[in-house]
């Protein structure tokens, strides 16, 4: 089954861990020194809130969280039968989080994450070893090939170029 993501970028982590606690009715399931997460069942969503990077506050990206791999294949599939450019991770660690993940933008430039998350994580990135051999990072999940002078906030792709951005 799928969950809807949103990720929103926030100035005071503090102050919207305790507005979305008091609108959800419930404490974050995680919650870091720059991050915090509601993994709430009605809605069934997982929000998530940050201040990494120099992004402003607003709207970051948005996804589905599934709840396996074949839930994966099945978004990518369906992705790649309507043509969509994509940006396929792999496996990839960001959000406190490791999993296997790709990337689409809509037409105005909003980058959706398709995600199956595999297990928690002690870090907001770490480096993740693989059968498959992975591009070099600069920083959190930018390819080293792509990477601007200065790193986004997020790791969805620029609509541009669909490369990815700095780590979610």
């Amino acid at each position: 089954m799928k969950r809807f993501h949103v990720h929103m970028h926030v100035d005071d982590l503090a102050q919207n861990i305790a507005f979305y606690s008091r609108l959800f009715g419930a404490e974050p399931t995680r919650a870091e020194s720059d991050y915090a997460k509601w993994m709430l069942e009605d809605p069934r969503i997982n929000f998530a809130i940050s201040t990494r990077g120099d992004a402003k506050a607003g709207l970051d990206h948005l996804g589905f969280q599934v709840d396996d791999a074949a839930e994966l294949d099945t978004l990518k599939a369906q992705a790649e039968a309507a043509d969509m450019a994509m940006l396929d991770e792999g496996e990839t660690t960001c959000c406190y989080a490791r999993s296997e993940k790709h990337w689409i933008t809509d037409p105005q430039g909003m980058a959706w994450e398709h995600f199956h998350s595999l297990g928690s994580i002690p870090l907001f990135h770490e480096s993740v070893v693989s059968a498959a051999p992975a591009p070099a990072t600069a920083a959190c999940c930018i390819p080293a090939t792509t990477a601007p002078a200065a790193a986004p906030s997020c790791c969805e792709p620029r609509a541009a170029t669909n490369t990815a951005k700095a780590c979610c």
